[in-house]
């Protein structure tokens, strides 16, 4: 068998342009690496694929060979589905490129290009794509599970703004998928995450943003966070479309320079908010939070957009060890914050916290069977609880956390789906209540376009259910 497969791998070597890194090659250590130290796995070859012609080969290599698959993009998944154990993982690092078009307001990434490549790109132009709020998160798998983030509220998910994509299927074919062609891969494509193929390519449409933006960051100690949630609540519930808010509750206030020394590690709650308009209509609400609820510290300022966008990147640095769970909820009612209030002393690891997206406006402007995005169109928040720890040790006593949180949450959340960009594990039961009535015709896709599941590293969708 490691005859066969030694020889194939010479054989892949001389089809395909980029390099192909093995087992003992340099480099192979750091190629398989992903962002989740917690994940630690070997694959058998890494196709570091320069072009869809590549990932075509690596695809058709994998598959008479008979290798499981897995495709890197920026390798952030939390549950490490980029990488396998003996199989194959089809590397898009370096497939990195971005191109902008200002008139038209469009821009091509390629299917390896991380946020930051993306938000660079644009931004030059002053214009910029709904992405995630971790600038070192690829734009592969944040936009095929939907992309949320700063500009939700004002221009929708990232999928809301996909244009086209180009697709290498499991046949080894390289399709076009847009409304006008491949109409049904490009639906499905649109919140089915990974399962239909590998994308080489992303168009999406553009928006002026920036290319400064006013931000505003308040911190409350442990002892009056159900106080401030309660007041997050109240004023996100007010907010101008332009305007964009993220509560964080479990928060350790950083060892940062605009945090006072006195305050450095302390646990508390924080909301972000973000102003992309009138800066009048920022500071109106910055006064309401000092005059309701005066914080522990704040620190209000004008910050570039890519510098908001790589805000949260330290603290989510590469190395760390994580897990995470997300639950769609309504609103942030009493009954859930006395809950966070609760269980936010009881975490172990500095790094851990729980996040909320709000999703309204632009959001749910978009139909609900228009995409395949596994989330109801209504108003809502999106919890990410994420146990994240500088060392392996303490991650048994946070993935616990983290799970006792969210069973404590579970009465209070939008029914038993979630965002797919936030399932933990192979839940099949669990991955058909997030898609609803869309999972049956997202079968008939994979079922047209992978129908020996080739793409299963991923959450993943077989077969039509009755």
């Amino acid at each position: 068998m490691t005859q066969t497969l030694s020889g194939g791998i010479d054989a892949l070597r001389a089809e395909m342009n980029g390099p192909v890194i093995a087992p003992g090659d340099p480099g192979y250590d750091e190629v398989r690496r992903v962002w989740n130290a917690d994940i630690d796995r070997r694959p058998a070859v890494v196709a570091r694929c320069t072009s869809a012609d590549d990932v075509a080969v690596a695809v058709r290599f994998a598959r008479e060979e008979g290798l499981e698959v897995s495709v890197r993009g920026g390798a952030h998944s939390m549950p490490g589905h980029a990488v396998c154990d003996h199989g194959l993982m089809i590397d898009l690092s370096l497939l990195n490129r971005v191109t902008v078009d200002p008139g038209a307001k469009r821009a091509r990434a390629q299917g390896g290009a991380l946020i930051s490549d993306l938000d660079a790109a644009t931004q030059a132009h002053g214009l910029a794509v709904p992405m995630g709020a971790i600038s070192h998160t690829g734009v592969g798998g944040l936009t095929l599970g939907g992309g949320m983030g700063w500009l939700t509220r004002q221009a929708g998910l990232s999928v809301d703004n996909l244009l086209s994509a180009e697709v290498v299927v499991a046949d080894g074919r390289v399709l076009r998928a847009a409304e006008d062609e491949n109409a049904d891969l490009f639906w499905a494509l649109r919140g089915g995450g990974g399962n239909f193929g590998v994308v080489t390519e992303f168009e999406f449409r553009l928006h002026e943003v920036g290319p400064t933006v006013q931000f505003g960051l308040f911190f409350w100690e442990q002892d009056r966070s159900r106080e401030a949630l309660r007041l997050m609540r109240e004023v996100i519930a007010d907010l101008p479309r332009s305007l964009n808010a993220m509560p964080a509750a479990a928060l350790t206030a950083p060892p940062a320079p605009f945090v006072p020394v006195e305050h450095h590690n302390e646990l508390g709650c924080a909301l972000l908010l973000v102003g992309f308009g009138d800066p009048g209509e920022h500071q109106q609400a910055v006064d309401r939070i000092r005059a309701a609820l005066p914080p522990l510290f704040d620190l209000v300022t004008p910050m570039a957009y890519v510098a908001l966008q790589q805000l949260l990147d330290e603290a989510n640095a590469w190395g760390s060890h994580g897990y995470d769970k997300g639950a769609y909820i309504e609103d942030l009612t009493d009954e859930v914050i006395e809950i966070l209030g609760d269980y936010a002393p009881r975490k172990s690891s500095p790094l851990s916290v729980l996040l909320f997206y709000r999703l309204d406006e632009a959001y749910c402007e978009v139909g609900e069977d228009d995409t395949a995005f596994g989330g109801g169109r209504t108003p809502r928040y999106m919890g990410f609880f994420i146990g994240l720890c500088p060392t392996p040790d303490l991650l048994p006593a946070e993935r616990e956390w983290v799970r006792s949180l969210w069973d404590a949450l579970r009465p209070h959340m939008m029914g038993a789906g979630t965002y797919v960009n936030a399932l933990e594990g192979q839940d099949e039961s669990r991955i058909q209540d997030t898609y609803g009535r869309k999972y049956g015709r997202l079968a008939a896709v994979k079922a047209k376009y992978d129908p020996n599941n080739v793409f299963h590293r991923n959450v993943n969708i077989t077969s039509p259910v009755s």
